[in-house]
């Protein structure tokens, strides 16, 4: 376990620039992942229901790649899934094997060529049949992107994201051994990769699915009639009909040919820590999602209920901020007895905001999706519920917005603890800098937010709402112990402790 003290960032893989989501302010996704083996069916329009719900993991771009045995073409772009694909587009994308990708940039910027699936084929070679030819998309962000570049022999600069990295180690693997197939390269490639990464493969033959050893992000098979399905979250199964089988095991390398599916084990046991991101839970994934072996729609119910009991307020009424904060808030309504109500209505008509240059910007953007229903509001006490807090402007607009709408107090109560500390494993988060429970306590946080009151959800608790106790969590952005060794420098004493209030 690594806690680090302050933070050099200059050093961190995450390239992006960050601005916090104007409908919640919450940490940002890092992409969805989808593949499907099912011979003597069409399944481009499969994959694209797949990544149509995972949409909510990345909008930056979507794509796909789609194989006939005979070869693999990918169509990808920029924008969501539905402006990037139409009926021409899947009608021309013909094959039985497929994967998909809808992406947020952690690792490199947002452009055309990082979008993904990733497409590679090998050099020419004699001592080969036919080059090797592969797709890859990745959920997460490795740590090591750097050291793995340089080892490569990648150039400074040529390397834009890190599924770039991995692609080159996978084709310098197959062009220097050609008598190697992609499963080879794969066995040899994996265990140089460090951080955290969900990928889907596939070559003209095979699917390919793979979870690091730490199972940050998830990853789930399904059966299907006549073949199988591989995606971040367990709705993207359910849409195309699917019937769920089981979550990827962390260090698990699956292979779908027609054989069935298939495991491999590339890390040693001695490897294998589960710790799976535990914002999964409190934002992350859909409600309807089941990890661990629980729908997220009722333990973020329970995350409302504990909160409900640590700490109580009086007041009229009950609201979530959507959409996020709204099961929370109905279960803390549930357990206060305290009327459940809503009091911001959200426009359905703008999608997730992305980057903006500044926090006057990002603070215009609440009243861009949000607006308040003056008459549930006016006059009232309010207990306003939401996920997190990670940078404080959208939530010090929103609390702003409700107060110039009559509310006569207004209580935040957050569904998980402070977030302190910035994920390097796959979320888009900010500098330490930029987090306010970083810098701030509880009280100052209160005050700058213009809040009558504040109160987080205890970490204990937080687990105990997951009805996953004891399964393995990442919680490295609220504790500051990561699993793995992140690429900063630390220097200074620990600061965050008497932070915790």
């Amino acid at each position: 376990m690594n806690r680090p003290a302050e933070l050099d960032v200059s050093g961190c893989a995450d390239t992006s620039e960050m601005g916090e989501d104007a409908d919640v302010g919450s940490p940002r996704e890092a992409c969805g992942v989808f593949g499907v083996y099912s011979p003597g069916n069409q399944v481009a329009h499969m994959t694209f229901d797949g990544l149509y719900a995972l949409q909510h993991r990345g909008q930056e771009s979507a794509g796909m790649a789609v194989s006939d045995a005979g070869g693999v073409v990918v169509v990808k772009d920029m924008g969501l899934v539905a402006n990037v694909f139409n009926e021409y587009k899947l009608a021309g994308l013909q094959g039985f094997l497929s994967i998909g990708h809808t992406r947020y940039s952690t690792t490199g910027s947002s452009s055309w060529h990082n979008a993904q699936p990733v497409y590679r084929v090998t050099a020419p070679n004699p001592e080969r049949d036919a080059p090797v030819e592969f797709a890859l998309g990745h959920n997460g962000n490795l740590t090591n992107t750097e050291a793995l570049a340089a080892a490569a022999g990648m150039l400074p600069g040529t390397a834009t994201s890190d599924s770039d990295v991995i692609t080159e180690l996978l084709v310098r693997h197959l062009d220097s051994h050609p008598k190697s197939d992609l499963l080879t390269a794969l066995i040899q490639v994996l265990p140089e990769l460090e951080g955290a990464f969900s990928l889907v493969l596939c070559d003209a033959e095979r699917l390919y699915a793979v979870r690091d050893p730490h199972g940050f992000r998830p990853l789930g098979l399904g059966r299907l009639d006549g073949g199988w399905v591989v995606a971040s979250e367990t709705p993207a199964l359910d849409i195309v009909g699917a019937h769920f089988v089981r979550e990827l095991d962390p260090g698990e390398l699956l292979v779908v040919d027609a054989d069935g599916p298939q495991t491999l084990r590339p890390w040693p046991a001695s490897a294998i820590d589960p710790k799976l991101c535990l914002f999964e839970f409190v934002y992350l994934a859909r409600p309807d999602s089941r990890l661990y072996g629980q729908e997220l729609h009722g333990a973020r119910l329970r995350m409302g209920e504990l909160l409900a009991g640590q700490a109580p307020v009086d007041a009229d009424m009950v609201m979530g901020v959507p959409d996020s904060g709204l099961p929370a808030a109905e279960g803390y309504a549930r357990a206060s007895g305290i009327r459940y109500g809503h009091g911001l209505v959200k426009n359905r008509y703008i999608g997730r905001t992305f980057i903006v240059p500044d926090q006057a910007q990002r603070a215009h953007g609440v009243r861009r999706k949000l607006n308040p229903l003056r008459s549930a509001i006016a006059g009232k006490k309010l207990i306003v519920v939401d996920d997190s807090i990670v940078r404080g402007t959208t939530t010090r607009a929103m609390v702003k917005m409700l107060r110039e709408a009559g509310a006569a107090e207004v209580h935040l109560r957050i569904s998980s603890p402070p977030y302190r500390w910035p994920c390097f494993y796959g979320l888009d988060t900010g500098t330490r800098s930029e987090l306010i429970a970083a810098n701030l306590t509880v009280a100052e946080i209160e005050e700058y937010l213009g809040a009558d009151s504040l109160a987080y959800l205890r970490l204990e608790a937080l687990e105990e709402a997951t009805g996953a106790v004891g399964a393995g969590f990442c919680d490295a952005c609220l504790t500051g112990v990561y699993p793995t060794a992140v690429p900063v420098k630390f220097a200074g004493a620990p600061k965050a402790d008497e932070l915790l209030v």
